[in-house]
């Protein structure tokens, strides 16, 4: 059974709202070229929209914070843009907007956030984007930024003592053996399949996908890719606790992150072999330098607490939560990740997809 992962909720100091300038950073580097792609790209004639029939916008892992609401504003000012100076023979129609997000997201703090005066008709739509969630040929529009990196499941194997793929130590890929992040990567391309066969039967003709997706450049080997990475010293940090006796190491070798991040030829292959999609545009964005970084101690330690904090309280419980980020905040400020923020090395991928006559 699919697990359910969700950011922290509400609007105080330890939530996702909050804390979460990375994933805006991203969006706003990805605005210019999405709004040029929804420009050339979006086939209102295709489309075929009746008189009274709403353009139909998703955003997929939309989560609880301002991201989202800033995120839409974004779309559907460059949908109208579209109606209004290429498009005058058609009168812009009414919009749709779907949210969507594991049943656990905090939608009423989303709902809280919208404008008084939003240009679009809004409903939450909670279940998992890995499988169906709208009817077939139903959006003219989807969208997802910072969330194809978030794994269906925790990968087969690394759980059990007798795989070879077994994470002893560990909570994620970085800094593992081989076998440990060839397993991840198995799950994303099974994931990202599942992704792209459910929307290919939702989009109508004429219809885009824009996905921004987390990533590491081609050009890094395996063993750069895992080194220095912030979840190898969460994991760290547990094991400290582990020998202060606050958990055991059993139980740390029965958590692993469901997160990854792909690389551009990978996610490339994957579209490419699921044959549902043409891609018409894949690139690396060029993300300010301040947005991956976050030269600020405690914004960075809050950050990863917003992130994590949910899954790993639901493992160990509550009562380790307080210490084991303050252990990380030390650790930390003395790590080369905080030190030299230069050398960190994540991207994000611009994708924009159409589906194949033939899907």
């Amino acid at each position: 059974m699919e697990k359910s992962y969700a950011m922290n909720s509400g609007a105080g100091p330890l939530s996702y709202a909050q804390n979460s300038s990375y994933q805006r950073g991203i969006m706003e580097a990805a605005k210019v070229m999405l709004n040029k792609e929804i420009n050339m790209k979006l086939d209102i004639q295709k489309l075929s929209l009746t008189a009274s029939e709403p353009l139909r916008i998703a955003d997929l892992g939309c989560s609880s914070g301002p991201n989202a609401i800033l995120a839409m504003q974004n779309i559907v000012d460059a949908i109208e843009n579209k109606f209004q100076t290429n498009e005058k023979s058609h009168k812009s129609p009414e919009l749709q907007v779907y949210f969507n997000d594991q049943v656990g997201n905090d939608f009423n703090s989303l709902f809280g956030l919208f404008p008084f005066e939003k240009k679009y008709y809004a409903s939450g739509v909670p279940g998992s984007f890995h499988g169906r969630l709208f009817p077939s040929s139903s959006l003219h529009f989807v969208h997802s930024s910072c969330a194809l990196c978030w794994l269906s499941n925790v990968p087969k194997g690394v759980e059990d003592k007798a795989d070879p793929a077994w994470n002893h130590g560990r909570i994620h890929y970085t800094g593992a053996p081989k076998e440990v992040f060839e397993a991840y990567s198995d799950q994303f391309c099974k994931d990202i399949e599942l992704f792209l066969q459910a929307r290919a039967k939702e989009i109508a003709p004429g219809g885009v996908m824009a996905l921004v997706v987390p990533a590491v450049p081609d050009v890094m080997s395996y063993p750069q890719i895992t080194t220095g990475s912030e979840f190898e010293l969460v994991g760290s940090c547990l094991m400290d606790m582990a020998k202060m006796g606050i958990v055991s190491e059993e139980k740390i070798d029965t958590f692993n992150l469901p997160i990854y991040y792909t690389s551009p030829k990978e996610l490339q292959g994957i579209i490419e072999r699921n044959g549902c999609f043409s891609i018409e545009k894949l690139d690396i964005l060029d993300i300010p330098k301040q947005h991956i970084t976050m030269p600020d101690l405690k914004q960075r330690a809050l950050y990863m607490r917003a992130v994590l904090e949910a899954l790993i309280e639901k493992h160990f419980g509550v009562e380790i939560i307080d210490q084991l980020f303050e252990i990380y905040a030390t650790k930390l400020s003395k790590s080369p990740i905080f030190l030299n923020p230069d050398d960190q090395k994540m991207t994000a991928l611009f994708v924009l997809l159409k589906p194949n006559e033939n899907k």
